[in-house]
């Protein structure tokens, strides 16, 4: 069974089984969505209003992974998300000895630039891997 999740103009859909939690940011009218798989994997999605454009916003969230991770491997990636262009990141690191694999895209809506990152560890990727992905492209962003 499929769920939605639908706010701001932005909706994706994701398996019934994974648990979400919405949780407001400090920026008004942001605010972020994670949508957690039984196991390791997760989808992270973040309205942010506060960041200049999505290559910006991308820069950041690379940042701040790099400070908590430091044998982090990072190479840029550029595609389309939602019909719209998403620039970003595809990451690896090690965590507790685990290889992890990651992927930040960020793209552009009229409430201000969009994060979407997906994570999952070895451990769990080849059961969810393909969940990840299916939930970047269910993401659609309505146009204003």
């Amino acid at each position: 069974m499929i769920q939605t999740f639908e706010r701001d103009g932005v909706r994706l859909q994701y398996p019934a089984t994974w648990v979400v939690e919405l949780g407001e940011t400090a920026e008004e009218g942001g605010w972020t969505v994670t949508i957690q798989s039984p196991e390791t994997a997760f989808a992270l999605v973040s309205l942010r209003p506060d960041a200049d454009n999505p290559a910006d916003l991308a820069g950041q969230t690379l940042d701040a992974l790099t400070a908590e991770y430091k044998e982090l491997d990072a190479e840029p990636a550029v595609e389309t998300i939602a019909g719209r262009p998403a620039v970003g990141h595809d990451i690896d690191f090690l965590t507790v000895d685990t290889p992890v694999t990651c992927w930040t895209r960020c793209l552009d809506t009229s409430g201000g630039p969009l994060l979407v990152m997906c994570q999952t560890s070895e451990f769990d990727r080849a059961r969810h891997e393909l969940g990840l992905r299916a939930i970047c492209a269910s993401l659609k962003i309505d146009e204003e």
